[in-house]
């Protein structure tokens, strides 16, 4: 369904004329087809336009300005193109009964997802889970993997070549390569295929003897020095070789002294020691990387693997904590600074500038960063195998978009991060209590006779929702609403 705050355009046409084709279709050969025209009113979209035209910036000042009165204008603004879609639809033909709509914000409507939600919830396929997820620190929520794909563009950045001084032996260094010079503070340890050949070359202008992977050595270091030519710009000779696995547990210095002081006083996990999994590629790089488990989904793999210590030198606004020199600064502010520093302390290899996708914020523009955080998730995973058979009937035309481009996200679906740390949404129906026991809700006659508090015209939104409590089962204490509003993606296709 569209979203009445923003005016038709013509993909508008395009779907709805095919939209159109199959009830039209059917009514036509005389069958009764019930035509309900619907709006999508929650969401991201939706808030972004009241801050602009409140002149607010950001959930600090949404909250400042008041929950409550900013969901009112929420509420307001989605009808602002309302009779412009009304035109439009009538302008192209488009059949529906626009007098009794579907509304996405009514309460019957949120019941009718909380309801759906709550089967998923006694299938035991929604959970809480610390998990690495798309982040924009700007709107402060994840986002689907659908929404990030809508994101990419091609940025050209600096990246670094580390130097990591190997503990133990002087002047030998792990050569390692990262697009994200931001995620090297909270730097715990190195990775490398343990299948692939790695090398030790000494460079005879340094008087330094590097560790990389043999396969890319020359792209890294430049070719050797050709027999004949002594001008080569790098002279440098293989020492040794080995395979990734004999490198497994080898110690190196920690790159910033604050990062070594922060896991020594606040850790009790071994950190600061190369680790080894199959993701490692040899297709640019080193063939080593570094890894900081809060900032990416193999991190957090071989952190949980190796049990790493967990270090995020990040905050929720996406800018560097107080652990670090960088305090306050965005993260992508904080690579030129970061650089700088590595380059004074000698242990800047090359800042070489890199092309590459990247993603942005569908809504706000800003970068998006990938982020340890607490997220309800739809166990999507668990039932692959009945949405790939169930698609495997259908009768795609063209049959090469059912069994490519649709066929291979779903063989490759992943758990839908569901939850949203907004205000303007369909509040998640979980209670917690201080117990440990969660609850979900699946409908206003079970809240109010699970509540002591829940008002006769509950309005279902946030704040008031957040307001209603309920008995626990286990202990008899008060149950809190978890404070979370779930992605509007949910409701559109509910």
């Amino acid at each position: 369904p569209p979203t009445a705050n923003g005016k038709p355009h013509i993909g508008h046409v395009e779907t709805r004329a095919i939209k159109d084709l199959i009830p039209r279709y059917r009514t036509m050969k005389g069958y009764y087809v019930p035509r309900k025209a619907g709006w999508d009113t929650h969401g991201l979209p939706v808030e972004l336009e009241v801050e602009k035209a409140l002149g607010l910036n950001g959930k600090d000042q949404i909250e400042e300005y008041g929950v409550e009165p900013f969901i009112k204008q929420c509420k307001e603004s989605v009808w602002k193109y309302k009779g412009m879609w009304e035109d439009f639809s009538a302008t192209v033909g488009f059949w529906a009964d626009m007098d009794d709509p579907y509304v996405t914000y009514e309460n019957d409507y949120i019941e009718s997802v909380w309801w759906a939600l709550k089967q998923i919830w006694e299938k035991k396929l929604l959970y809480k889970g610390f998990k690495i997820v798309p982040y924009c620190p700007r709107c402060g929520t994840p986002l689907s993997s659908a929404e990030v794909s809508q994101g990419y563009r091609t940025v050209k950045e600096r990246s670094a070549i580390a130097r990591f001084k190997v503990k133990g032996e002087e002047n030998t260094c792990f050569l390692v390569w990262t697009t994200t010079p931001w995620t090297l503070p909270s730097n715990v340890a190195l990775c490398v295929n343990p299948d692939e050949t790695y090398v030790r070359v000494h460079v005879e202008a340094e008087g330094r003897d590097y560790i990389l992977a043999e396969a890319l050595a020359k792209s890294v270091l430049g070719a050797p020095e050709p027999e004949g030519n002594p001008d080569a710009p790098l002279k440098w000779q293989i020492r040794e070789r080995f395979t990734g696995r004999d490198l497994e547990y080898k110690e190196y210095e920690p790159l910033f002294g604050f990062t070594g002081d922060f896991v020594a006083k606040n850790r009790t996990e071994k950190a600061f020691y190369v680790t080894c999994d199959n993701y490692v590629t040899m297709t640019d790089g080193t063939g080593i990387v570094h890894i900081a488990p809060a900032f990416g989904e193999d991190d957090a793999n071989v952190g949980r693997k190796y049990g790493l210590p967990f270090v995020q030198f990040v905050s929720g606004k996406g800018e560097m904590t107080e652990d670090t020199p960088y305090a306050g600064l965005f993260v992508k502010k904080a690579d030129p600074e970061i650089l700088k520093d590595l380059e004074q302390a000698g242990l800047l290899f090359d800042a070489p500038k890199f092309e590459h996708d990247y993603p942005f914020c569908w809504r706000c523009d800003t970068p998006l960063i990938y982020y340890a955080r607490d997220t309800w998730f739809i166990k999507m995973t668990e039932v692959r195998d009945d949405l790939v058979k169930n698609n495997n009937k259908v009768n795609w035309i063209p049959e090469s978009i059912g069994k490519g481009r649709f066929g291979d996200w779903l063989e490759n679906v992943q758990d839908w991060g569901l939850s949203r740390n907004r205000y303007w949404g369909t509040p998640l129906p979980v209670w917690e209590c201080s117990c440990g026991h969660m609850h979900a809700i699946g409908s206003i006659a079970e809240l109010k006779e699970m509540s002591d508090n829940c008002p006769d015209d509950i309005e279902l939104h946030r704040p008031y929702i957040d307001a209603v409590t309920i008995k626990c089962p286990k202990c008899a204490k008060q149950m809190r609403r978890v404070p979370e509003v779930i992605d509007c993606w949910y409701d559109s296709g509910s």
